[in-house]
């Protein structure tokens, strides 16, 4: 009996309990009551109440494509892309804004196009009111002058930087259990990091300090400045950091957006610094090599409705054929 299908009853029980969590943005909304969302394409598969060593247990949803069996069946192995705020990529009616990337139409799309190979996806659900301590990256904040990293720690972490254990849960619990539960392909470039904002800042923190582990990460939005505000020490830490640990250009893929609206009305310098550390390492934006991509959509804010709006060209940069 696979892990799912074990979990099943788990996940009936967790289905009438409570879950505190916040939208992909940097608020957080009212808690919700659990519920399971419904692809457009697809199916969903909930690995409820996920257990882990390093961080709380959360639910982590799986998406697989239409011909998902008869592909497995007839021996496929499927690209995996592992997204963070897993309870807003797929249904709008069960998120908080009522807004999803709608993340299996933009694959279910692609791959009737022939333009990727068969994909699946592993949302995971982030923890609430401790999003913000598990997806900033821990190792900025040696790099931060003391008042601002106090700060930072007591107002925006919970008094606690978890991004490393939320890594390690990543690396050395969920992703081992994907791999022993479905044909995923074992080829690092075929294993990918997604996220918005603070979901696209721990994407890169991920591949950064496990690039042996992910192929290539995106970042939509990715929210440099680290806090509501905009300042310097956040990005600088930032950049000193992926000047020292950013993987170089080779191996790995790695694509960067922004809007110009809302909290995406801010970026435009930070990105700017970001990718010239990417250049610096070697990435390259242009030709038959290119492992790298930066983009600005003009009049788009900080929402899903329009990271879904442009989810194609992420996936399709990542795990084009």
């Amino acid at each position: 009996m696979n892990f799912v299908k074990r979990h099943f009853f788990q996940w009936a029980a967790s289905l009438f309990s409570c879950c505190l969590w916040t939208s992909i943005a940097v608020g957080q909304p009212t808690p919700t009551v659990q519920t399971w969302p419904q692809a457009a394409t697809g199916r969903i598969e909930r690995m409820a109440n996920f257990p882990s060593k390093h961080v709380d247990a959360r639910n982590i949803d799986i998406w697989l494509p239409d011909n998902f069996d008869s592909l497995k069946s007839a021996g496929q192995h499927f690209n995996v892309i592992y997204m963070h705020d897993g309870q807003m990529l797929f249904d709008a009616r069960t998120t908080w804004n009522k807004q999803a990337w709608n993340v299996d139409q933009s694959l279910t799309k692609l791959m009737k196009s022939g333009l990727i190979s068969p994909t699946m996806v592993v949302g995971i659900w982030n923890n609430g009111q401790f999003r913000h301590s598990e997806y900033f990256p821990q190792k900025f904040l040696p790099l931060m002058p003391q008042g601002p990293r106090d700060e930072q720690i007591a107002q925006r972490l919970q008094g606690q930087a978890q991004s490393d254990a939320y890594l390690r849960f990543l690396v050395e619990e969920l992703k081992p259990t994907i791999d022993e539960n479905y044909p995923t392909s074992k080829n690092t470039r075929h294993n990918v990091l997604m996220g918005a904002s603070m979901g696209g800042l721990i994407s890169i923190y991920a591949l950064s300090e496990y690039p042996w582990v992910f192929g290539a990460a995106a970042g939509l939005s990715t929210h440099w400045m680290g806090t509501y505000a905009p300042n310097d020490h956040i990005p600088k830490a930032a950049a000193a950091y992926l000047r020292e640990r950013l993987p170089p250009s080779g191996l790995h893929k790695i694509y960067q957006d922004h809007g110009t609206l809302e909290l995406d009305a801010h970026y435009g310098p930070y990105q700017k610094l970001v990718d010239q550390i990417m250049r610096d390492k070697g990435y390259v934006e242009m030709g038959p090599q290119a492992n790298y991509m930066t983009r600005v959509f003009e009049g788009k804010g900080h929402n899903e409705r329009a990271w879904a709006e442009r989810l194609e060209a992420p996936i399709l940069f990542l795990l084009g054929r």
